[in-house]
């Protein structure tokens, strides 16, 4: 099966999927195993991501390449099986996918932990990935005004003309106000969620900056150890929430890194979405700070690749 064309997957019914794998995820009905990462050249990784739903009888299986180099920082195909038989289902291009899972994510994270009368979502990066953002939290928030920040004039106007087409295709009343932030400070301080969105490897969001209250979907530093948007302070002033914490210890350089430096422990970078999903605490008062530490999921991939091969994942 050829990949389907982009937007044959509601994203609110892919909110509700990624949602109800996360709590599988804990209750044991799905495997999410650590990738392991292969260098396969001098500045590029591999990545075979792999997940199981065991209630759904399905295996996904995902090939994503990392580079820092010109051309596509990120290329990804998704392979959807049986998961009884192996018989494969389905090839999907991952690029699609990916962005509307990793969304979705933020979303289920914004839902369970942003306070419920944010109004105000701040955008650190402007490209394809902040407009899904912007569709996604809108789902689960009353979000009316947009910050957002780019390096690139360029950048700022192509998401704000495709934010107004997604906005007119998805007939989202009342239109957004947009304010273009000077600088990445002039986000963070203004909002009521946050989500970065860009390829750093050095910190240029830091905890210094949070007000209460403010809730971080922590998304776009890559795979890598080395690699991160926010800095350790930030991670120890927030009640942090990851996606996976056996993934984090691999792959999040935002992790790894806090922990090097002793900002934080473990036991503050252990709190798993799913657990909060299923009744952990997550934000205790309306002035606590909020962090979903997210590096992406196979799980979720799977997700998207079930509805986009018209599979139901939300028990009916």
């Amino acid at each position: 099966m050829e990949a389907p064309p982009e937007g044959t997957v509601d994203l609110g019914e892919l909110i509700d999927a990624v949602r109800a794998l996360h709590v599988d995820l804990t209750l044991g009905d799905a495997e999410q195993p650590v990738p392991a990462v292969v260098e396969t050249g001098p500045s590029t990784v591999l990545l075979p991501m792999v997940a199981t739903s065991r209630r759904l009888g399905l295996t996904v299986v995902k090939v994503l390449t990392d580079a820092q180099a010109d051309g596509p920082l990120q290329q990804s195909t998704v392979l959807l099986l049986d998961a009884t038989t192996g018989t494969r289902l389905a090839v999907l291009a991952g690029g699609p996918g990916t962005r509307m899972r990793t969304a979705a994510a933020s979303a289920v994270a914004t839902d369970a932990l942003a306070r419920g009368d944010s109004s105000v979502l701040g955008l650190v990066g402007a490209g394809p990935l902040a407009v899904e953002h912007v569709a996604a939290i809108r789902r689960v928030r009353p979000i009316d005004h947009v910050v957002v920040w780019s390096r690139t004039a360029r950048r700022i106007e192509e998401f704000r003309h495709t934010l107004r087409a997604r906005e007119r295709a998805d007939g989202s009343p009342p239109p957004l106000g947009v304010t273009v932030s000077p600088d990445v400070h002039g986000v963070v301080s203004e909002v009521d969620v946050l989500c970065t969105l860009s390829p750093a490897r050095e910190p240029h969001v830091h905890g210094a900056w949070f007000r209460p209250g403010l809730h971080v979907n922590a998304v776009g530093a890559p795979p890598r150890p080395d690699h991160r948007e926010i800095d350790g302070a930030a991670l120890a002033r927030a009640r942090v929430v990851v996606d996976s914490r056996e993934v984090q210890l691999r792959k999040s350089g935002e992790v790894l890194l806090a922990l090097d430096e002793g900002a934080v422990t473990l036991d503050d970078v252990g709190l798993e979405l799913g657990e909060v999903l299923t009744g952990a605490h997550g934000r205790r008062r309306p002035d606590d700070v909020t962090l979903f530490e997210s590096v992406g999921l196979a799980i979720q991939d799977l997700a998207y690749a079930a509805l986009a091969t018209g599979r139901p994942v939300v028990p009916r």
